[in-house]
């Protein structure tokens, strides 16, 4: 659903500009499933295809807007660069595409869990990987999720992948994205030109097939294909700004935004049932999200 994690900031203090961009962001990804519901009679890896696709134009166009192409040069000339870039461009391609499969199979309770559950595994991450021992707080908050998955574990019999699979492919996305050492929006610019030529490809192959939505398609679905573009980039240049003005406990906070929104959609929208093992499982990762903000807080008023 997100491509962009906050990079490391000196910011020091919140603004209203940047507010506004974070709020904006989250709450267009927060509608984001009642636009892929609409298209959610096409192929998910179609969609990806043509989010790519459509992503490029606009997200080019704000570069050249603000004059930074020479970022996207320096990176295309870069082997360094283009190795990171392919790895982030290869694991948000993975994202993006279970999210569209979630809410096409109807899901979107999965989607919403899985962006619950992003943050806590993030903090999992740091402390197996870059060796940040998380707090006491977070150790209890992190146990807290991993007890509500063993609860939807043993309700439905088997793991719950794809609430797992989202924040797992979302979290070693932000991890490898620290690594890209240019701007949020020039690093989603060089993601999506290096997905480009596959994205063409498989589109190119499927009308050629004749199984392709977008050439000799409905009017509707073209448009919305067309508009898969605007959706995706965006959110994440609203987002991009928006971090580089607030402080990171902030942007934290503000996270929870969309996931409550799909969860809403799901339930009064998409008519998803939400079991008693979720009326369980749900309270649990709230409870754990708000012992892991108050850490934050504690730690930014220390």
């Amino acid at each position: 659903m997100r491509a962009c994690m906050t990079q490391p900031t000196t910011q020091t203090g919140d603004t209203p500009a940047g507010f506004g961009f974070a709020v904006s962001a989250y709450v267009l990804w927060g509608f984001l499933p009642l636009y892929l519901k609409s298209i959610a009679h096409i192929a998910p890896v179609e969609v990806v295809a043509h989010r790519i696709i459509w992503s490029v134009p606009i997200a080019a166009g704000v570069l050249i807007w603000l004059g930074r192409t020479s970022d996207i040069k320096a990176a295309l000339s870069s082997p360094r660069m283009l190795a990171m870039g392919c790895i982030t461009a290869l694991l948000i391609t993975v994202n993006w595409s279970l999210y569209v499969y979630a809410i096409a199979a109807e899901r979107a309770l999965d989607g919403a869990l899985g962006y619950y559950i992003n943050p806590l595994f993030s903090v999992l991450l740091g402390a197996v990987l870059l060796g940040e021992r998380p707090n006491l707080l977070q150790s209890v908050a992190i146990g807290l999720a991993a007890l509500a998955v063993v609860v939807l574990t043993i309700d439905a019999g088997g793991l719950p992948w794809l609430a797992l699979a989202l924040p797992i492919s979302f979290g070693f996305y932000g991890f490898f994205k620290k690594w890209l050492s240019i701007g949020p929006n020039q690093g989603f610019l060089l993601e999506v030109i290096l997905l480009l030529p596959f994205a063409l490809g498989y589109v190119v192959w499927l009308e050629w097939q004749g199984g392709g939505a977008f050439w000799g398609g409905s009017p509707m679905d073209i448009a919305l294909l067309l508009g898969c573009g605007p959706v995706t980039a965006i959110p994440l240049m609203l987002y991009a700004n928006g971090a580089k003005r607030l402080r990171l406990t902030t942007i934290a906070m503000l996270q929870y935004i969309a996931p409550t929104m799909i969860l809403l959609i799901a339930v009064f929208v998409f008519n998803e049932p939400f079991g008693a093992a979720r009326m369980i499982a749900f309270p649990m990762i709230w409870g754990a999200l708000a012992i892991y903000t108050y850490s934050l807080l504690r730690g930014r008023v220390r």
